[in-house]
Parts: C-alpha cells; structure tokens; sequence
C-alpha cells in the first residue's frame, strides 16, 4: 500500500498570486498542441503560421466553454438551473472532457468553413493534439488528489486524502498513460504510416479514447453526486461509449474518397 505524496497544489505563490499545477496543465496542453499542430498545418493544409494561430483561438475558446457547459449539464445540471449565476464560475472548477471535445469540434467547423479548408482534415489534428491536455490533465487532477479510484487491494493500491483509509487506484496516472501516452502513439502511427483518408484519424481518436477511459472507468470512484447513472455504469462511461461508437461511424464513413 502507497501513500499519497501530498503535493502543494499550487506551483509558486507571489503575494497573493497563486499558480496553480492544475492551471500549468492547462498551459502546457495547449502549448504543445500549438506547436504539433503548427509543424502539421503549415506542411498538410499550407496554412501560415498567423492561420494556425487564429484556429488555435477556435480551438481554444471551445475547449474553455465546452468544457464548462458540458460539465453543466452532464454532471450538475439541477444545481446550476438552481444558482445559474454559478455556470461562469470558472475558478471554481468543474470541467466536462467531452464537452470540451465538441466544443473544440465546433469551433474547427467554424474556422474551416471561414477558411475554405476541409474540416475532416482539421478534426484529424485536433483529436491527436488533445492527448497533450490529457497527459498534462490527468497529471494534474493527481497533484490535486481528486478523480482518485474506487478501493482496490493491488499493491500500488494509495491512500489518497478524502478517500479514506483505505487504498485506492491512481485512476489518474492509468488515464494520463493511456488516453494521453498510448492514445497519441497509436494515432501519431495512424498519420505518419497509414493511408488513411481525411476524417478517419479523428474516428480513431474517438473511439480510442472511449474504448479506454470506459474500461479506466471501472478503475475510478464515480462522481459522488452522481453515482452510477444507468446500471452499474457511471456518467464517464455512458459519454465514452457513445463517443466510441461515434467514432467507429466516423470511421467507416470516411473509408470512402469523397465525389
């Protein structure tokens, strides 16, 4: 049995400017992100790097709004009808992953019909960009003890604060390893290997990461709030298995070229 480490959550403190490593996560998703997609862009779509830029903006302000209202009416939606004030709470926290993703989805379309680009294209790069902000993500949520996993008797079982005296799964680190590191191996194969058509990468990213936060899942403490929400199935993993067949569709649509 482990023990959790107890990390500062909070990076550096000047005064009373506090920098957290949940936020240094979010930077240093996005920083990377930036950077693949600007060496990607620039070759595949001739995009300068003022384009990549500006579509990162798309991108980024999705992710920020999808993620808050996802979480707003996946995870607590009678509270914020009660205190709508709250849902721009954002230093709070409360953050929905798949909500970020259609956010970010959606900003993309926007930005690809504004530019005359194929979108397929875009949500290609976009999927396996977001491994970075998983990595970084689910690094974080562990710095910060939450989102630990359900009781287990495994040797690297960690008792981890407000979970007890019992040892849990880091659910943490097996996520950050397999929808941050494995994830974007597979898909960074898939581009740089497979002749693969506009649209398909990002089926596969679809349903790689559901496929493996559904079965992470069985690992993790549902929400508390929440529970399990259809059998004995938590939220997290009704939202995976439809992202995952959802992106089996997107992949077999795709298999064809385009007229």
């Amino acid at each position: 049995m482990l023990h959790y480490p107890h990390i500062d959550p909070i990076a550096l403190q000047v005064g009373p400017v506090a920098i957290r490593w949940y936020g240094l996560a979010y930077v240093a998703g996005f920083v990377s992100a930036y950077f693949f997609l600007k060496r990607v862009l620039i070759d595949s779509l001739s995009l300068s790097s003022d384009d990549v830029l500006d579509y990162f903006s798309y991108a980024v302000v999705g992710v920020i709004f999808g993620g808050r209202f996802g979480y707003v009416l996946f995870y607590d939606f009678l509270y914020f009808m009660e205190y709508p004030g709250s849902i721009f709470y954002f230093w709070q926290g409360g953050m929905s992953y798949h909500g970020g993703a259609i956010g970010a989805m959606i900003g993309t379309v926007l930005y690809a019909r504004r530019k005359g680009v194929s979108a397929w294209r875009l949500l290609d790069l976009l999927g396996i960009s977001s491994t970075f902000g998983l990595f970084f993500g689910r690094l974080a949520n562990f710095v910060n003890g939450e989102l630990y996993g359900r009781v287990t008797s495994f040797e690297w079982g960690m008792v981890f604060p407000g979970g007890g005296d019992l040892p849990r799964h880091p659910s943490q680190l097996y996520e950050a390893f397999f929808e941050g590191g494995v994830l974007f191996f597979l898909l960074f194969l898939g581009l740089k290997y497979k002749e693969l058509r506009e649209g398909q990468l990002f089926g596969l990213y679809a349903f790689g990461y559901g496929f493996f936060r559904f079965f992470i899942e069985y690992t993790r403490e549902p929400d508390p709030h929440l529970g399990f929400v259809f059998a004995s199935f938590s939220m997290g993993q009704v939202l995976c298995a439809c992202m995952g067949v959802s992106g089996l569709i997107i992949f077999f649509v795709n298999r064809k070229p385009r007229k």
